[in-house]
């Protein structure tokens, strides 16, 4: 053959390949539940962290699945859980990574806003496809840390070592309980990902998943005989709504019931004791819809705090063309709607 037709067939194979190339679809990191910790870190300066963000750095893409886990690694544990309140795709520097690596022996390590369930699911993610040993190790390092926080009762507070406040309580806030149920119903339920676990690891994990539901069945807010939904965080001990920061009162939470509820929902052959709780919790968001009502965000003084600063308002105004709404907060007893600035 004449070597133009081998260097046309070459450059057209080249092409081929090319074209083919351009169109495969990368596997990515399910980075979305990453995003309020990234939030926090580059949007609220906090003093306490262990580096802050650089300005105009750039950040690793959702394909970039082996730089995300290395990030991962850097910001877990010993204890096997993570701080809260960094952004997990961050190119860092050197001397960030140094810090990081220094500070392992720090125990700030929380499921708040989304923190630990999140790098577990992430790390399995790439575990399952790149099968390096070292993500594994960390899974495992994770949910150890899960088993040795739950309560007894089957509840998990934000932050594990316990600390002396309100973030001892069970928290359904931010996450905290769905999160881990989530990830623990994934594993229930054999996904491909957690495949790797032994018998020991996922009958130990099964068991502490139904005490999470024998919880969530038993902190369901029961009004004078009537079921209704759930509060964003419970007295570790009595298992009754208590309070957290001074605008998060005991009250019954709509936001924090719905995750609570479609989790519930995703169970296979349900017993009659989750149903009741999904149709009483159901019916409870049908009686508390708000009507004729919406929010209006109306100019305010400035208000500063530690981490945010404030020129807005909300107040609700009549509105008959206005679709059905929720608030966030229903008083306890009368089921009211509750109001609540950064003050109570």
């Amino acid at each position: 053959m004449p070597i133009k037709f081998l260097t046309i067939a070459f450059l057209l194979t080249s092409i081929f390949a090319s074209a083919q190339n351009k169109n495969k679809v990368l596997p990515a990191i399910d980075t979305t539940d990453f995003a309020d910790a990234a939030h926090h870190w580059y949007d609220i300066y906090d003093k306490g962290n262990i580096i802050n963000p650089l300005p105009g750095k750039p950040r690793y893409l959702a394909t970039q699945l082996t730089a995300i886990a290395d990030n991962i690694l850097l910001y877990q544990k010993d204890n096997g859980g993570w701080p809260k309140n960094y952004d997990m795709q961050a190119i860092l520097l050197p001397a960030q990574k140094d810090s990081l690596l220094a500070a392992k022996h720090q125990e700030n390590t929380t499921f708040d806003n989304n923190t630990t369930h999140t790098q577990i699911t992430a790390l399995a993610q790439v575990y399952y496809i790149t099968k390096i040993e070292k993500y594994k190790a960390a899974i495992l390092n994770g949910l150890r840390y899960i088993k040795a926080s739950q309560y007894a009762n089957g509840g998990w507070p934000q932050y594990y070592p316990l600390e002396t406040n309100y973030s001892r309580h069970i928290t359904y806030n931010d996450d905290v309980f769905s999160g881990i149920m989530w990830l623990l119903k994934d594993i229930v339920d054999g996904k491909p990902a957690y495949q790797f676990l032994d018998v020991t690891d996922k009958n130990q994990l099964h068991a502490i998943y139904e005490k999470g539901l024998d919880c969530i069945l038993k902190t369901q807010i029961n009004d004078a005989g009537k079921p209704t939904a759930w509060c964003q965080q419970y007295d570790e001990i009595t298992l009754q709504p208590a309070w957290a920061r001074k605008f998060e009162p005991p009250s019954i939470c709509n936001g924090e019931s719905v995750e609570i509820v479609l989790l519930l929902m995703a169970i296979k052959n349900p017993d009659k004791p989750i149903i009741d709780a999904v149709q009483n919790a159901i019916t409870w968001f049908k009686q508390s819809k708000i009507l004729n009502t919406k929010v209006k965000t109306i100019p305010a003084p400035r208000l500063q705090t530690p981490y945010k600063i404030s020129t807005m308002d909300k107040i609700v105004v009549i509105d008959s063309a206005a679709p059905p709404i929720w608030t966030r907060y229903y008083e306890l007893k009368t089921h009211r709607p509750l109001f609540c600035n950064r003050d109570s």
